[in-house]
């Protein structure tokens, strides 16, 4: 099944998501429903808010080929697809600048600054607790989705200017929205 990616100006995306209990059948199902749901929106990553959950639940895949080069192989070790139940970042370390796109916000790519790596917990859907660090893209999708979980938007992390600059694709996502 693919749910619908809840855009911009639903207000379910201002909220902090709420902690999963425990990993039962049914967080599995939602885990394999949103991956689906990822892929069929040609996404890399997706927060259960944006499929109109409240769960604590992210999901992940970065194609090798999308990763900068340098970060391939310090990524390696971190399994694809990749599915975080209760996330929570340790660490954040450096800076990067590059382009971020959102499934939240159709065909609005906006340059922002995230940390180069970052340290994290998670949870899979066998119950089982993970640490890892992450780098570039996979860093970048990491801390993007952790910020969803957390009610943090695109749009709270652009620039006075850049939010100035797409005004207008900003409104009209929210009009879709409503």
């Amino acid at each position: 099944m693919i749910l619908p990616i809840v855009t911009y100006g639903n207000e379910i995306l201002k909220e902090p998501a709420q902690p999963v209990a425990s990993v039962t059948p049914e967080v599995c199902e939602l885990v394999e429903t949103m991956l689906k749901t990822m892929y069929d929106g040609r996404g890399v990553g997706l927060a259960a808010e944006q499929v109109g959950r409240t769960e604590r639940i992210a999901v992940i895949d970065v194609p090798g080929d999308m990763e900068d080069e340098d970060f391939v192989e310090l990524n390696a070790s971190i399994p694809m697809p990749l599915v975080m139940i209760n996330p929570e970042i340790l660490q954040l370390d450096g800076q990067l600048r590059r382009s971020e796109g959102c499934l939240s916000f159709p065909n609005l790519f906006i340059e922002i600054t995230r940390a180069k790596s970052v340290t994290f917990q998670c949870t899979d859907c066998t119950g089982k607790r993970h640490e890892y660090t992450a780098y570039g893209l996979l860093a970048r999708a990491v801390q993007h989705e952790i910020d969803h979980l957390n009610g943090v938007l695109l749009v709270d992390r652009m620039s006075p200017a850049q939010r100035m600059a797409n005004s207008g694709k900003l409104r009209r996502i929210k009009k879709r929205s409503a």
